[in-house]
């Protein structure tokens, strides 16, 4: 009986210690996203940009060539790929829509490392399109832009700007706001008295350190989370969401000083592509909500000349800025011994357009919005080359699970890409799909006035030569059935011979059977029958 006991302890005991070993296997994970960051980074080919950090974390990872978001616009893609779910199935296509407002039990991935025991923490831009940014999914409560610690001397961001005469404007105005209950304090509403005050430029060039912006202050909170995660031996997801590259472009000024504002080349083509449809672009709306932005448009809404360096000049020292952040981040890391049990992902939530077809911002299907970085080390692959094979943001969700140790969750819109990762396959699928809404009432403030109800979806296949759209009238949160004669309007464009998307071959005979395929391959994951 005694030796039956014993037995029995020894087994406990052994079980125990296996569960912890199995335990202590798992992978870290820190999730960087990068606000309207397309891949206009050294790795990626674009030799005129200073990205030593991020070019690092290629040479030791894996680099994605063609990853693509979901759709181009903050809300919708991080609400998609958060949840492994495309914009269809979450139903936020919008700026207004919360994730949770239809799809109450929607599971995200902070949410589900932290029902698997990891300590989760989110800060920055993350969960944007989330209310109070999903309590749900952190065991530490989300941290904001008012709660960093800045750099001395210096208080948080006035509507993300350090000017002393912004600063002043926004106090007064906040104090106006607080002394009239009955004030709009909508976003729109604020900006625009910020816009008329001629307070609310494009640029912001001063000379101050890294952590007076919230992505310096992230960078620094997230090393001292790390710090404690490690001294407790705890499992973590630390999601940082870095703010820049998005407009304004604030970066400090020796970012700036790393290029010449005259040897900025401009987008090599400017105008709309021959036989494409109007609803293919936007009039760059995003861009004039800032106050410098109309007075150098022509009446077409071009840019002019200057204007347009000086926002690529402000783009590019802004993705410098945030590869110093990513290098910080690095070298703790390596410093800490971190890196021997953590997981990277590096991505962009969005590609951005600086000027080609005469569009700035993100809001569209082109290649140029849709395409983004994306870039994975992990201890347990043996990293330092590209694939160059299409993935979505949407297939991140079952790939860090799979990198870090925990099981995938059933019935994801995404696919692993650690057969990819671990050299297995050379390609998971055979296409990306990307969406974007016009004729939307919702995206007035974006795209400009149509009428009020969203009428038209535009549904975009990339496959590794082509990407083909389709126009699709009537409701779109009916994707039951397919129906052909609900195709207003297509785009077919050839990469091989027409990387500047300049001509629409839609409606061209030759191109009829490639065409029909891409339907087929748009119904096969978008419709049920």
């Amino acid at each position: 009986m005694i030796f039956k006991k014993i037995i029995t302890l020894i087994s406990f005991i052994l079980f125990i210690g296996c569960n912890n070993d199995k335990s202590d296997e798992r992978l870290n994970v820190l999730f960087i996203i990068v606000d309207d960051l397309k891949p206009l980074i050294n790795s990626y080919g674009s030799n005129e940009i200073f990205s030593p950090n991020i070019d690092r974390l290629a040479s030791n990872g894996v680099l994605f060539s063609k990853a693509y978001t979901q759709q181009a616009i903050c809300t919708a893609s991080r609400m998609s790929f958060i949840t492994g779910m495309r914009p269809d199935y979450t139903k936020v296509w919008d700026l207004s829509t919360r994730l949770r407002d239809i799809n109450p039990d929607i599971l995200t991935i902070p949410e589900y490392f932290k029902n698997h025991g990891y300590q989760t923490v989110g800060m920055g831009k993350v969960m944007h399109g989330a209310r109070n940014n999903d309590p749900q999914s952190w065991t530490i409560p989300f941290i904001t832009n008012d709660m960093f610690e800045y750099a001395k001397g210096y208080k948080m961001p006035a509507n993300l700007y350090q000017s002393s005469d912004i600063h002043k404007k926004w106090d007064s105005l906040q104090a106006a706001l607080d002394a009239d209950p009955k004030a709009d304090r909508g976003w729109f509403a604020v900006n625009s008295v910020m816009k008329n005050a001629n307070l609310r430029p494009l640029t912001e060039m001063l000379d101050i350190p890294d952590n007076a912006y919230a992505d310096g202050a992230s960078t620094l909170k997230s090393i001292e989370l790390m710090e404690m995660f490690k001294k407790n031996r705890e499992k973590f997801f630390l999601t940082v969401g870095f703010q820049k590259p998005h407009l304004p472009f604030t970066p400090p000024k020796k970012y700036w000083d790393l290029y010449d504002r005259n040897e900025i080349k401009l987008a090599e083509y400017q105008l709309i592509a021959e036989d494409s449809p109007g609803e293919a672009y936007h009039k760059s709306g995003e861009l004039r909500n800032y106050h410098d932005t109309e007075p150098n448009m022509d009446e077409n809404g071009i840019v002019n000349d200057d204007k347009q360096r000086e926002l690529i000049h402000g783009y590019m020292a802004s993705v410098s800025y945030i590869d110093q952040q990513v290098g910080y981040l690095l070298d703790y890391l390596n410093e800490s011994k971190l890196d021997k049990n953590t997981v990277i992902v590096f991505f962009g939530d969005h590609g951005w357009h600086l000027g080609d077809h005469g569009l700035w911002n993100k809001h569209s299907n082109f290649e140029e919005a849709t395409r983004t970085p994306l870039i994975i080390s992990s201890p347990s692959i043996d990293g330092g080359f590209v694939n160059n094979s299409l993935v979505e943001l949407v297939d991140l969700f079952p790939t860090v699970c799979d990198l870090a140790g925990i099981p995938v969750p059933k019935k994801l819109h995404g696919k692993s890409l650690l057969p990819l990762l671990d050299r297995k396959e050379l390609k998971v699928k055979d296409f990306a799909i990307s969406q974007y809404p016009r004729r939307c009432n919702v995206m007035r403030s974006v795209i400009g006035a149509y009428p009020d109800d969203c009428t038209l979806m535009g549904y975009a296949v990339r496959n590794d030569r082509f990407r083909y759209v389709a126009w699709i009238k009537g409701n779109y949160e009916d994707r039951s059935l397919f129906d052909i004669s609900n195709i207003e309007m297509e785009e077919l464009y050839d990469y091989e011979n027409d990387p500047l998307e300049k001509k629409n071959i839609a409606y061209e005979n030759n191109y009829k059977n490639i065409k029909d395929g891409m339907i087929k391959d748009l119904r096969s994951v978008i419709w049920s029958k």
